[in-house]
């Protein structure tokens, strides 16, 4: 039976269950290298036995995921090629519900923290945070625990209308995903059809199922409803 037990540290606020196995295996995606190198340091102080592997960006973050799907953490940053917003999060954690991931970024608005935890995130850490204080933070998460600025749980929870289209997305194959990120930027159904080696055949039938999952009548309303998981402005 796990007992949640919450207790303050600084600005922060960690919550404690039952302690899970050390980990072994950790994921870093972010398009940085410097914050790569520098994240890999942090990981390797505080974690000298972890394996570390990297991504910079969707294209090559799919498929890291789904080549060690029993990592003990995903640290995934909201913005760099091919992830922007919530979308990669939900799908990644609507495909391996068994991997915790922790959101590493820039944006410290108490509303994008508070979203990132209620679309299922273990953790949100600031880039702006100290050496230490990530790796206390990591320390925590990986004790089967969340760690958040106090900052996040003071803000609104996500609304009706993005909690939906979380919903949807959830629902979608890792193709349909696909399908609608090309959507989202603009390519049209020859193009998704060229660009995934399929037939345009294909790509209607998975458009089918995309609107039908994301309650959407047609194209322009199904990048709208999965706009609803954009960052917005900074």
């Amino acid at each position: 039976m796990l007992v949640a037990v919450s207790r303050q540290r600084g600005a922060a606020i960690l919550f404690s269950q039952m302690l899970t196995p050390t980990m072994t295996e950790l994921l870093i995606a972010d398009d940085h290298p410097l914050f790569r190198e520098a994240l890999r340091g942090v990981v390797a102080r505080a974690f000298p036995e972890a394996a570390i592997h990297e991504a910079d960006s969707a294209e090559h973050l799919y498929p890291l995921v789904d080549a060690h799907p029993d990592a003990d953490l995903l640290l995934l940053d909201l913005n760099m090629p091919g992830v922007e917003g919530f979308s990669a999060l939900v799908h990644l954690r609507a495909q391996h519900p068994q991997l915790p991931v922790v959101i590493v970024s820039a944006r410290e608005e108490p509303t994008v923290m508070r979203r990132a935890l209620d679309h299922g995130a273990m953790g949100f850490i600031p880039k702006s945070a100290q050496a230490e204080e990530l790796g206390s933070a990591l320390r925590q998460i990986l004790d089967g625990g969340r760690w958040a600025p106090r900052a996040a749980l003071d803000a609104p929870a996500v609304d009706p209308d993005e909690q939906r289209a979380a919903a949807g997305v959830r629902e979608l194959t890792p193709q349909q995903f696909k399908v609608l990120q090309m959507l989202g930027a603009g390519h049209l159904n020859k193009q998704i059809a060229y660009d995934l080696g399929v037939s345009e055949a294909t790509i209607k039938a998975h458009m089918t199922a995309i609107l039908r999952k994301l309650g959407a009548t047609n194209r322009t309303q199904a990048v709208l409803i999965a706009g609803r998981l954009g960052l917005g402005a900074a």
